[in-house]
């Protein structure tokens, strides 16, 4: 569609804005904005609404990095949770998608990626320093790599496994019940659930 001509500028600019999201085309695209053009006006501002404030108020909580309406996370402000136990994910996707399993009842460390060479993504461009921060409090008694079973996944594990060695800390994996290549997020809950519940422990022989 790159030379389809609109019949107002308004909806073009509409139209490119909706293709720069992840998997929508500009055929896409026009069909969501034609949508919206068809509904109510206090439906498309409930929208709008929406969005703008998903873009002004949402915050990641100081502790974890996930996302949360106050400073701090329903996950990390729960006295219930064992705060001794921290589940290292990569995304906030894969916060949710182990939650829905409700086999889990520690905390989490969102890294915001994993460490990729070829996608120009570093150690020192994730969540790395806090979490090491967590483990100088003394408090951590064990960390779970539950990071997608990639090679991107692996490095990022064998890494932070390097680096923390010296805590007086249990390190596990999930069990491969996940499939060699699959992400948290696409795994089915009760393979994800059986995957944490059955926990490996973590050295350089589990890559």
């Amino acid at each position: 569609m790159s030379d389809q001509q609109f019949p107002s500028k308004i909806l073009e600019n509409a139209v490119n804005e909706f293709a720069k999201l992840p998997g929508i085309g500009k055929k896409t695209a026009l069909r969501l904005v034609l949508f919206l053009l068809k509904q109510e006006k206090e439906s498309n501002y409930r929208f709008a609404d929406a969005i703008t404030t998903l873009s002004e108020e949402i915050k990641y909580c100081r502790n974890c990095y996930n996302i949360s309406d106050s400073d701090t996370c329903s996950i990390c402000s729960n006295p219930r949770r064992d705060h001794s136990i921290v589940c290292v994910v990569e995304n906030v996707r894969d916060v949710m998608a182990i939650e829905n399993t409700h086999q889990y009842q520690g905390i989490y460390h969102v890294l915001g990626g994993l460490i990729s060479p070829m996608d120009g993504t570093g150690p020192d461009d994730l969540t790395i320093t806090p979490l090491e921060e967590k483990l100088k409090k003394g408090e951590v008694k064990e960390i779970i790599f539950a990071l997608s079973t990639t090679m991107e996944g692996d490095t990022t594990n064998f890494f932070l496994f390097r680096k923390f060695g010296n805590y007086d800390v249990k390190f596990t994996t999930i069990a491969r019940g996940v499939a060699i290549g699959d992400e948290l997020e696409y795994a089915d809950e009760v393979t994800l659930g059986r995957s944490l519940v059955d926990r490996l422990p973590f050295d350089k022989e589990a890559l």
